[in-house]
């Protein structure tokens, strides 16, 4: 695993050296117009299979097919590949909608269904059976399995691969009017029981399968496996580069099997290496069973590398078409450190995030020289990387939320921030200095800090320049709104949770410190008005956003997206000293 990171880590690297870094699909394409292919046309789609929802490993898919529509003045289709009704549900087809249109892509009128195009695949059936390139197979599902043999031995023909064009057309339509039971006959193309691609094997172009189809309900008792249809969908809407993943190239002389065999339009097959991501799972099956076995709260749970999951949690749709767009595009399969991904995410949010105060663990502090009565507001600047943000007033008052963490009555060595007979500044505020504490009768715990304050020392004052080792953040506590924070880490504690000896479940690697919960937090007035999934950077404390499907004015909750240290950050600035 760590030579695989480590070669990511060298080819992200060299790719975000550059602005927009060519690749081999690019090349291929302009190669294409430049001869005239195609008449110069470039036509692309993004073909999901409605069964979950989409993961980050799929943006890196929409990113490159939009893309390149984009960039060479073509078209991009999204098409539905729902060809397997027994997986497939509504809910997915339209959360894969939302997310394709909030990375910022729009298909307009190109909205399509493999199961749109039923009857013209059925018919291309008939005209394989006809030519003698297709017969009904009576096999069981292991008995086929057994005729097909292995990597190293070839297959035997089945014992049916020779039935008459008549018989296989009457049984095909049979099949489709659901005379069989399911999984009793299927159609299969007549290839080569011989061949060392195993895909080439007679595979299967249509199972009877007795499901209700989320489009076409009750209405076919048969349907098209992925490989039948997805070419022949490619062909019908006239796509020029069908763009797909690694995994696929063994099957690519099968899609141009069927698409010779039937004569038609033949888009031209391209595979590119997939995504893969430290401490992550990018296996729709596997982010399945998290849901399912109640690993996380649901496809949208801000842990999960759904688009779902990473929106809710406040990633940025520009963030991640920067991180696509950083990591290129290969051949070979490599996996890229997620701390790219994070670094991506913390570039876009400095810019953007206003800053605000918030305390995730509060401790009293009563500035016993400041008037009990007293209120005062003072200006906060909302990001420095923006001037054009302005300005926000905070309320400061005689009775102040600091970090626990910000306070030690023995503090080790090295440690400036508050302490017994010691000075910080308060954030936009005053110079303070600690001089008692109030202890928890019962426990012996601090529960309250006492300090004055320098009424000198007021930012922005001719005394404002006094220098302490120490600027701490702060909420005034009859100003401050209640807040949950959920503090999200990596799902899983290994870099590659699928590296386990054979037998060992992979959930095994799941990482139970991935969510705290801290349901007494407080934060500035300023936020009691924030939108849902709006995104903040919680000065020295990370980018917090708006929970977009539970929070309220009732129950403000946030949830961090990000802490504000960069891993990635270091990596490149010590590649450029080497």
């Amino acid at each position: 695993m760590a030579t695989k990171t480590t070669e990511a880590n060298s080819e992200t690297r060299a790719a975000a050296t550059d602005a927009a870094p060519s690749h081999f699909i690019r090349n291929i394409v302009t190669e294409d117009r430049r001869a005239g292919k195609n008449q110069g046309r470039v036509h692309t789609r993004f073909p999901p299979e409605p069964n979950g929802y989409l993961h980050i490993g799929h943006a890196k898919s929409i990113c490159l097919n939009f893309g390149l529509a984009a960039e060479f003045g073509g078209l991009c289709n999204l098409r539905f590949d729902d060809t397997n009704p027994s997986k497939e549900e509504v809910q997915y087809v339209e959360s894969i909608k939302e997310d394709v249109r909030w990375l910022g892509f729009d298909w307009g009128d190109r909205e399509f269904y493999a199961s749109d195009y039923s009857e013209q695949l059925y018919q291309f059936a008939l005209q394989l059976i006809k030519s003698g390139k297709a017969f009904v197979c009576d096999l069981d599902a292991d008995q086929m399995r057994e005729y097909r043999g292995t990597l190293t031995e070839p297959g035997k023909n089945s014992p049916y691969r020779d039935r008459s064009v008549d018989e296989n057309l009457g049984l095909f339509q049979r099949m489709r009017s659901g005379e069989f039971p399911d999984g009793s006959r299927t159609l299969r193309a007549k290839i080569d029981m011989a061949s060392p691609n195993i895909n080439l094997r007679d595979p299967v172009m249509y199972r009877v399968l007795r499901a209700t189809h989320h489009r076409t309900g009750d209405r076919w008792r048969i349907y098209p496996t992925y490989d039948f249809a997805h070419g022949q969908s490619d062909s019908i809407e006239g796509i020029t580069h069908s763009i797909c993943t690694h995994e696929f190239e063994d099957h690519r002389p099968l899609y141009d099997w069927f698409l010779d065999q039937l004569n038609i339009h033949h888009p031209q097959q391209i595979e590119f290496a997939r995504l893969n991501l430290t401490y992550t799972v990018l296996s729709k099956r596997k982010l399945l069973l998290l849901v399912k076995e109640g690993h996380v709260a649901g496809w949208d749970d801000p842990r999960m590398p759904t688009i779902a999951g990473i929106r809710r949690r406040g990633y940025t749709a520009e963030a991640i078409r920067n991180f696509c767009e950083r990591i290129g595009v290969a051949k070979r399969n490599s996996t890229v450190d997620i701390a790219m991904l994070e670094h991506c995410l913390r570039e876009d949010l400095n810019k953007r995030a206003p800053r605000v105060m918030a305390v995730l663990r509060p401790i009293r502090v009563v500035i016993e020289n400041y008037p009990e009565n007293q209120t005062e507001e003072l200006a906060a600047v909302n990001n420095p990387e923006d001037p054009s943000m302005g300005t926000r007033k905070v309320p400061f008052s005689r009775v102040l939320y600091i970090e626990q963490d910000d306070f030690r009555e023995e503090p080790p060595k090295g440690y400036f921030r508050l302490s017994p007979g010691n000075e910080v500044r308060l954030r936009y505020a005053y110079i303070i200095k600690c001089v008692g504490v109030v202890k928890d009768a019962a426990t012996g715990a601090v529960s309250e800090v006492r300090c004055t304050y320098d009424p000198e020392t007021k930012s922005g004052s001719s005394r404002s320049s006094r220098k302490v080792k120490a600027t701490i953040h702060w909420v005034s506590v009859a100003h401050a709104i209640q807040a949950e924070v959920r503090l999200y880490d990596h799902l899983f504690t290994k870099e590659d949770p699928d590296d386990l000896p054979d037998g060992i479940d992979w959930k095994i690697n799941l990482n139970p410190q991935s969510l705290e919960i801290l349901p007494d937090c407080r934060v500035e007035p300023y936020l009691g008005d924030a939108a849902r999934g709006s995104t903040f950077q919680f000065e020295r404390l990370g980018y917090f956003c708006v929970d977009a499907a539970e929070s309220s004015r009732q129950r403000l909750l946030f949830n961090r997206t990000i802490t504000l240290r960069d891993t990635w950050a270091k990596i490149e600035r010590g590649s450029k000293k080497l």
